[in-house]
């Protein structure tokens, strides 16, 4: 089928590519021309896995790139929207992206067309994009609107979309509902799966990818409930965090007992410093906004986000309690993406941490893998130096904070950072190690809902002093469970 795709932002990019891989034939429309001009040149504007080798698949054949909406909407039979929603002052999506897109569309319709939402937005979106589309001089008969949402998480994007959980289609009418199956045919019906040029993906549990065909007001809360419970899991496993460090539990032990409940599961329930990202702080704003406008109590959204917000006050306080005062301090920091494998910066807790000490005078030596260009365009000059990897972020430095959960910073050779630490303190926003290997590495550990761990010479000398004190065996065995986090081979040994 020809498919237009208007934006070719994270979701339009993403999606028109992937569109091309399983078939069909793409125009991806940008009103920016210089970004058009780099995709035609072949450059990938965002860090995400496999997306490069799709566009470079597809470019100038199944997929071109344009400025022009209407000339995109002319050749194709549907019309995907996946132009920015951004959170409005009030808290609700701002749709004005969408409504200015919806009059351009509505000026080239001459021959029916799928209207597809792609873009997240709330409930009653497409009952508004109807009227707007029609307002704008589209003729009653030329257009179905259809809500499709996204289920892409940043870092494994590609992949969401060729090997999907499930995918969403809100139709009101038979005929859109068709070119929508159509549409999808070649993941529902197994046949790409089948190919052997397939982007590869192991463990998929479908032999075809599951659709799940709805009302278009259907299809839009699924979106914006979905977003909404994650964050909410995220937020209740972070204040029982909370209650685990301060009674002495270790939370890696309560998610194990947790997630291994079949009703539950263990995906989300890594205790940290909270969730960012373009998705969750606007999502679970505008549907508590869309939930006032219905004269819903939905308290509960509002709890999720105060959690939130005080994840970071509370790490910060661990950094304090770590150094004392912070003025003058010099930090080393591993992370600013708002969560390892994508350069994403937006609403990143990492920011917002090293934002705050900056305020409180500290100084930053930084690593991300991807996202110091985009961290360079929020954080201040003075204060913040970006280092070439995680050792030159440590050196020198009086203690060393991972705030990303990048997998190399899991692996990291803890002697190493000992050596290069004025002072031996870790401060893990992301519990990425088993506390009895930065022990004994001669590190003082503090992580998330545990108790600290402290240098094993340390331990040794309270010890002789009268003062209880953990077997290594003990320690690793409180410390290991199905939903630990992976440490190094060299630790996994010291675990033996």
């Amino acid at each position: 089928m020809k498919i237009a795709v208007i934006g070719s932002g994270y979701v339009g990019l993403v999606s028109a590519a992937c569109f091309a891989e399983i078939g069909h034939d793409v125009i991806t429309v940008d009103n920016d021309a210089a970004k058009i001009a780099a995709l035609e040149r072949g450059e990938t504007p965002i860090h995400e896995l496999h997306l490069p080798d799709l566009l470079a698949r597809h470019r100038g054949g199944r997929l071109t790139f344009s400025t022009s909406v209407q000339d995109a909407v002319r050749k194709s039979e549907a019309v995907f929207i996946t132009v920015g929603t951004p959170q409005s002052e009030t808290g609700e999506a701002d749709l004005s992206y969408v409504e200015a897109v919806a009059s351009e569309i509505a000026a080239a319709l001459d021959s029916p067309k799928v209207v597809v939402e792609k873009s997240t937005v709330p409930v009653r979106t497409c009952e508004w994009l109807r009227q707007s589309l029609a307002l704008n001089g589209a003729a009653s008969g030329k257009f179905s609107v259809v809500s499709n949402p996204e289920f892409l998480r940043e870092g494994s994007a590609v992949t969401d979309f060729l090997y999907p959980d499930r995918i969403v289609v809100g139709c009101d009418d038979a005929a859109s509902a068709a070119v929508m199956q159509a549409i999808y045919k070649p993941l529902t019906s197994g046949e790409y799966y089948a190919e052997q040029t397939r982007v590869p993906f192991e463990g998929y549990p479908h032999a075809q990818a599951p659709i799940v065909v709805t009302n278009a007001k259907s299809a839009e809360l699924i979106k914006h409930a979905s977003n909404a419970f994650l964050a909410m899991k995220i937020s209740f496993i972070n204040a029982v965090a909370n209650i685990s460090e301060a009674v002495g539990a270790d939370i890696q032990q309560v998610c194990a007992g947790i997630g291994s409940d079949s009703r539950i599961g263990s995906r989300f329930l890594n205790a940290g410093i909270g969730y960012g990202g373009s998705c969750f702080p606007k999502d679970v704003q505008a549907f508590r906004a869309v939930a006032e406008q219905c004269n819903c109590d939905f308290g509960l959204l509002t709890e999720v986000m105060r959690i939130n917000a005080a994840q970071r006050s509370r790490f910060l306080k661990k950094v304090r309690n770590a150094l004392w005062t912070l003025r003058g301090k010099q930090l080393g920091v591993l992370g600013l993406a708002f969560k390892g494998d994508t350069d994403d910066v937006r609403e990143s807790p990492a920011i917002a941490v090293i934002e705050a000490l900056l305020k409180e005078g500290a100084q930053i030596k930084v690593y991300d893998p991807a996202g110091m260009a985009n961290a360079r365009k929020l954080l201040p000059a003075a204060g913040v130096t970006y280092v070439q990897d995680e050792y030159a972020a440590a050196q020198g430095c009086d203690a060393l904070l991972i705030l990303t959960e990048w997998a190399e910073f899991a692996a990291l050779d803890l002697r190493r950072v000992r050596s290069l630490l004025k002072y031996p303190i870790v401060i893990d926003g992301r519990n990425l190690y088993a506390p009895h290997a930065m022990s004994e590495a001669g590190l003082t550990y503090h992580s998330i809902g545990r108790a600290t761990a402290q240098p094993v010479a340390v331990a040794a000398a309270a010890g002789s002093v009268g003062r209880v004190t953990q077997s290594r065996e003990s320690v690793a065995a409180m410390s290991a469970g199905p939903v630990g986090r992976v440490v190094s081979e060299e630790h996994a040994e010291l675990a033996k």
